[in-house]
């Protein structure tokens, strides 16, 4: 009794110094076939997601929990487990709901679908883009212009010295890697890059971006390749953009000059506000992801006031098209 005393008190005490414990941390799910998760931002894009889930017979919500104040509804696509929710806006919430949703569940895969400003010249309202890269925008240093150069600031700021160090390796990065930004700065906004860690990792790392899941592309690819054409409900046909990349900030882009700077760096298809947090959070944790942005407005490149409003839904409901396409290839990957 004694010896079963002294163990018992040995785990606790193990426990207790920060040890590896099967009392701490989410639950590990010790489930053969895990969910999909179909991931929206807002109410427009998660009404268009439930509305095409409601018209189709072989989708079905069987279940609807809500933890933390965010509403999950978990079912069946095709007979293949799938869970839906809302991550809500911007950079910290699309991170926070995440996260939130891989300790609670037992997913392996997201797929998100949502609106986007067009960055691309060539892309109007309805258009979609599926970047394979995403960076965040408005991760950055603010600086003073530099008053000591003969009285005027001209183009010239005065750097910090983490800064002027930073982009040394982010200028040399740009001979190895062709997706790497070409950082410039935005008048006294100067662009840096998000320090991550995970498991495995002994200190963070700088990233520029984070790559959506190839396999997902490519079944992305093929989900355009077999679905119906996309059309407005005028019946003009919409383009799609497989690749190339998207950038993400706490930011309502509405700016014809940034937009273009955008560009610049970025060489950017789409602008909005949540897919880079969402697809930091997967590379964390080592799940598959894609995300699927269509055009609701120009950011900024419009003459006049921003149409985001009149064609948020409309741009959902091209979405939602191609993301139920692309379930199909995945559902079919599944069953081979």
């Amino acid at each position: 009794m004694l010896k079963l005393i002294f163990l018992v008190l040995c785990v606790l005490s193990i426990q207790a110094h920060g040890q590896p414990s099967s009392v701490y941390g989410p639950k590990e799910f010790k489930v053969e076939n895990k969910w999909t998760a179909i991931v929206a931002a807002y109410a427009p894009e998660i009404k268009a997601i439930n509305r095409a889930m409601s018209k189709i017979d072989h989708a079905q919500i069987t279940e609807t929990v809500q933890i933390r104040g965010v509403k999950y509804q978990i079912g069946r696509y095709k007979d293949e487990p799938i869970i839906i929710f809302t991550t809500g806006i911007s950079v910290p919430n699309a991170a926070m709901t995440m996260q939130m949703a891989l300790d609670y569940f037992p997913i392996d895969r997201v797929v998100m679908m949502g609106i986007a400003g067009g960055i691309n010249p060539e892309f109007s309202p309805g258009d979609i883009a599926v970047p394979e890269r995403w960076y965040f925008h408005d991760e950055s240093v603010y600086v003073n212009p530099n008053l000591n150069s003969g009285g005027k600031s001209g183009n010239t700021y005065v750097l910090p010295d983490y800064y002027e160090q930073a982009l040394k390796t982010y200028h040399a990065r740009l001979k190895t890697d062709p997706n790497a930004p070409n950082y410039s700065n935005f008048g006294y906004l100067h662009p840096e890059e998000m320090s991550v860690i995970k498991q495995g990792w002994d200190t963070p790392k700088q990233m520029p971006y984070f790559r959506a899941t190839p396999e997902l592309i490519k079944l992305t690819k093929q989900a355009v390749a077999q679905v119906s054409p996309i059309k407005m409900p005028s019946g003009k046909p919409i383009k799609i953009k497989i690749g190339g990349n998207g950038v993400t900030g706490s930011v309502f882009v509405d700016n014809a000059e940034y937009r273009h700077w955008l560009q610049q760096v970025y060489q950017a298809q789409v602008s909005e506000m949540e897919s880079a947090a969402v697809g930091q959070v997967c590379f964390v944790n080592d799940v598959d992801w894609v995300i699927i942005r269509s055009v609701s407005d120009l950011a900024g490149g419009q003459q006049g006031k921003n149409v985001e409003n009149v064609f948020d839904g409309i741009a959902s409901g091209t979405g939602t098209k191609l993301m139920l396409g692309l379930l199909d290839q995945i559902v079919e990957q599944q069953n081979m």
